[in-house]
């Protein structure tokens, strides 16, 4: 019996406590505004009913372990993230992982970024040395020959960074601040880049990269993600490929797939991407995305409680294994 996976990406918009300032320019949740949003995510989390969920913007596992307790599905799931560090001066959101398919080992979050990567910004003395956020990675075991690496990721916005310890006497402020930003998100796309093939280097197994990348699937920064070209392993392709493209039941007639609304744009920057097993174009693939689907009606109605962003569900279609001939 062929065996189908569903994995989803899912950015909650600044889930914390209540009580507990974020942003500067963000008021904090009251108790109120806070369960309502604790119960808009649960509600949304049975929606997607998906085996893996990889989130982002969480302020607190606390309140992410808050919401999971109000699920149908999630109450009893396994579920890995990290807190900000609290010896930073301001809060910084991080990724997590939910899952109901057994963790094989300790899931990591890598902040620093692989292979000494250091990148220099304009204004800015001190090199870029660090991811923006965390990677989450984690390994979910599927079946007893089956093992799927995870990677959760929220890359570097488009908002402008200005930066106080910066002496910009450039007349174009805003446009270095941009730039940097710009910088940011091709760094945080080439250390996840480097993290993968890293991974790959030391034991290759099928994987699924899924979460916020700020940009769209034909961007440069997902596309050194997604690995342009072929990257040569033992004769294996390191590339990672955009669930939405490869899906065999994509009906463009119905392709109402968006993710984010800013100024009337509707644009998808929240992607699953999916290793070489997953693409049944490719020799060795174990299985094939069947379709992809977008939760993205909240976004019209724009309630406080609701996220910014709509919902990824990507399902996978394990292709069922010949058996071993019997021993006579």
């Amino acid at each position: 019996m062929q065996q189908e996976l569903r994995f989803a990406t899912f950015n909650v918009c600044n889930l914390a406590l209540p009580g507990v300032k974020f942003y500067d320019d963000q008021i904090p949740y009251s108790p109120e505004e806070y369960e309502a949003k604790t119960a808009w995510i649960a509600q949304q989390l049975d929606r997607l009913d998906a085996d893996v969920i990889g989130l982002q913007e969480i302020f607190s596992q606390q309140a992410l372990r808050h919401a999971l307790s109000k699920t149908r599905n999630y109450r009893d799931a396994q579920h890995v993230g990290f807190d900000p560090d609290p010896s930073v001066g301001h809060l910084t959101p991080s990724v997590a992982l939910v899952s109901r398919l057994p963790l094989l080992e300790d899931a990591i979050a890598v902040s620093r970024l692989p292979q000494d990567l250091h990148i220099a910004l304009p204004g800015v003395q001190r090199p870029v040395t660090h991811f923006t956020r965390p990677v989450l990675q984690a390994c979910v075991q599927v079946s007893s020959d089956v093992r799927i690496r995870v990677f959760v990721c929220h890359l570097k916005s488009k908002m402008p960074d200005y930066r106080v310890d910066v002496a910009d006497n450039h007349p174009d402020q805003t446009g270095a601040a941009m730039l940097r930003s710009m910088i940011r998100r091709g760094v945080d796309a080439l250390g996840l880049r480097h993290l993968l093939s890293e991974r790959n280097r030391s034991k290759r197994l099928p994987t699924v990269v899924m979460g916020d990348f700020n940009d769209v699937a034909s961007a440069i920064p997902t596309q050194m993600v997604m690995g342009l070209g072929k990257y040569p392993l033992d004769g294996a392709d390191e590339r990672l490929f955009d669930s939405y493209r490869i899906q065999s039941r994509r009906d463009p007639a119905r392709d109402i797939g968006y993710t984010h609304l800013h100024d009337g744009s509707y644009e998808t920057i929240d992607h699953i991407l999916v290793s070489a097993e997953f693409n049944p174009a490719l020799p060795h693939a174990i299985g094939e995305v069947t379709d992809v689907s977008y939760l993205n009606d909240h976004m019209l109605f724009r309630q406080a409680h609701a996220s910014d962003h709509g919902q990824v569900l990507a399902r996978i279609v394990l292709r069922e294994r010949p058996a071993e001939p019997s021993v006579i």
